[in-house]
């Protein structure tokens, strides 16, 4: 690790206060952390070298703050031309409705139990074979398989759908 990198460590729960301090939100803060951090090190040659790294580094974070902050504005001033709207019809009712119908699928799918979620995940979802699953996870075949057909049967029941 380099002297600067270093530094840049022993700065970071400064940075993380500053970040929070502006974001308010702690996902957001964390990822504008996260950004100034990879232009900091991206732009460790512009440093000077004596100079103080955290005037440096609050002076980047305000700046991906206030770019953030724009790149949010604009994006909810973004509107649609009043001609695409009469393309709305049918076919973004079914895309609606599908999205819909997956968002109660991924909560079911997260109200299962891990064992049987990795289960489902590599058979139904990725399209491995249950020997391939098996072999992935270290498992007999029958514990595969009792695994999949509960994880299935508790699917079913809670989207309501018969067995």
């Amino acid at each position: 690790m380099t002297e600067f990198e270093r530094a840049l460590l022993d700065l970071l729960p400064r940075l993380r206060r500053f970040a929070r301090a502006l974001a308010i939100d702690a996902a957001d803060a964390d990822d504008l952390c996260q950004i100034a951090l990879e232009r900091a090190l991206k732009a460790e040659a512009q440093w000077e070298k004596g100079s103080r790294l955290d005037s440096w580094m609050y002076r980047i974070m305000r700046n991906c703050w206030i770019d953030e902050v724009r790149a949010r504005k604009r994006r909810s001033e973004t509107f649609v031309a009043e001609e695409e709207g009469l393309a709305v019809g049918e076919a973004d009712d079914r895309r609606i409705e599908a999205r819909v119908e997956l968002g109660h699928v991924d909560r079911a799918m997260a109200a299962l139990p891990p064992e049987q979620r990795e289960v489902i995940a590599l058979i139904l979802v990725e399209g491995l074979a249950y020997r391939e699953a098996a072999e992935l996870l270290d498992l007999p075949m029958g514990t595969i398989t009792s695994r999949l057909v509960r994880g299935r049967q508790a699917l079913m029941e809670m989207l309501g759908e018969a067995a």
